[in-house]
């Protein structure tokens, strides 16, 4: 084997991508719960992936057959069903693990020096993901998967002047057809899968160049021993690998339960009017997107005028990419920062929460006005960002990781 690997090395830098990302990459010893989130993220879309080849080899992109490929494979195929829930609750459970993630950077301030590029990648990430799950949500063929592809995509007919060309060319037809189906199966099989795999690399790439960060934001860098060793690193294996094995037991547990038990999650994760074949005639009593989507949605409704809702969902997702420059806090960590950091993530995040729910439901003059209220909240945490971080008072930050 010894002899191998040397043949190997001698090739392709295997041993080398196992030390610097692995065996000698030493992360902060101070990890706790929110660090799982990251390994799961890259579980889940690997059982995107799989499942995603599998359920190809089943499926026809046809507006005639689709809906009935479907049926096909929950019902006729070996293992099918099986295959395509954990495909499409994985699609839940994938966001739910990102928003995690996301939440996680926004706490300990991951997305400060030197790790602007990290943050950067990350969000790129999750706007190729929000693609991703847009295009393959028309697959199904269902009524919710017509009707609320064709409320999106309609949007972009506000755009001026293109707008309308715009929306044609995104369909390819007047209308969504199987012209438009065999363009979202060929973006969602092939072309954004490989983009996402991209940036995930780039992503790891740019956190091992800079190392993890941890929930003191604390640079573990500057302490080392009289072999570069950092004093408060671990080597990332065997440590966290096998860490991240009990993170991922347990998310497994929760994963498979829900596939096996309560797929459809009260018509969240499965809507049920996406088991009625898709019906340019007939539309559904209440049209929304599905749940990861909602709080952009709501966002999209609360602005009276169609452009600058647009507009407002846009800047609501363009926003956390700037993130890194709006904070002017000399601290990374929530735990040094000052009250006003605290007060202003837990209302960003009640906001959020807010705003989902509130996309979901269908629009009344309350919920509009409360859709309002909250999106005021959402960019006000960004857009007042770089006074409050600089006023407030922080507390001194260690010179070592506590633990």
């Amino acid at each position: 084997m010894s002899k191998f690997m040397d043949w190997v090395d001698a090739r392709f830098p295997a041993t080398k991508m196992w030390e610097d990302h692995l065996s000698k990459y030493y992360a902060p010893k101070n990890f706790n719960f929110f660090y799982f989130f990251g390994s799961l993220a890259l579980l889940v879309l690997v059982n995107q992936i799989v499942t995603g080849v599998w359920l190809t080899m089943s499926y026809t992109p046809s507006a005639e057959e689709a809906f009935a490929s479907v049926e096909g494979i929950m019902r006729d195929v070996n293992h099918g069903s099986i295959l395509r829930l954990l495909h499409a609750v994985g699609a839940s459970m994938f966001f739910i693990v990102v928003y995690l993630h996301m939440f996680r950077g926004l706490l300990y301030g991951s997305y400060q020096k030197p790790r602007e590029l990290v943050w950067v990648f990350g969000m790129l990430i999750y706007l190729a993901l929000m693609a991703e799950a847009f295009m393959g949500y028309l697959l199904p063929w269902g009524q919710m998967s017509y009707w609320g592809a064709q409320v999106i995509i309609s949007l972009f007919g506000a755009i001026p002047v293109i707008g309308n060309d715009l929306t044609q060319w995104i369909r390819g037809d007047y209308l969504i057809s199987g012209i438009t189906l065999n363009r979202f199966f060929a973006l969602h099989v092939v072309a954004l899968p490989i983009v996402i795999l991209g940036l995930v690399v780039l992503h790891i790439l740019a956190l091992h160049e800079v190392g993890s960060n941890n929930p003191d934001g604390v640079d573990i860098k500057k302490y080392k021993d009289e072999n570069g060793i950092p004093l408060d690193g671990i080597a990332f294996h065997p440590y966290y690998t096998v860490k991240d094995i009990v993170g991922v037991v347990v998310f497994l547990f929760i994963f498979c339960s829900i596939v096996f038990f309560f797929p459809e999650m009260g018509g969240y994760f499965l809507e049920k009017p996406n088991f009625e074949p898709a019906n340019p005639f007939k539309t559904p009593e209440h049209i929304a997107p599905v749940w990861y989507f909602t709080p952009f949605y709501a966002i999209l409704r609360a602005v009276p005028d169609k452009l600058l809702g647009v507009i407002a969902m846009g800047a609501a997702i363009a926003v956390l990419f700037v993130l890194p420059w709006l904070d002017r806090s000399p601290v990374k960590s929530m735990r040094y920062k000052g009250w006003l950091s605290k007060i202003w993530l837990a209302v960003f995040c009640i906001s959020f929460v807010i705003l989902g729910i509130l996309g979901v439901l269908s629009p009344t003059p309350g919920r509009t006005l409360l859709s309002q209220v909250c999106t005021f909240l959402y960019f006000a945490y960004f857009i007042l960002m770089p006074f409050y971080t600089r006023l407030e008072k922080t507390k001194p930050v260690p010179e070592r990781v506590t633990g």
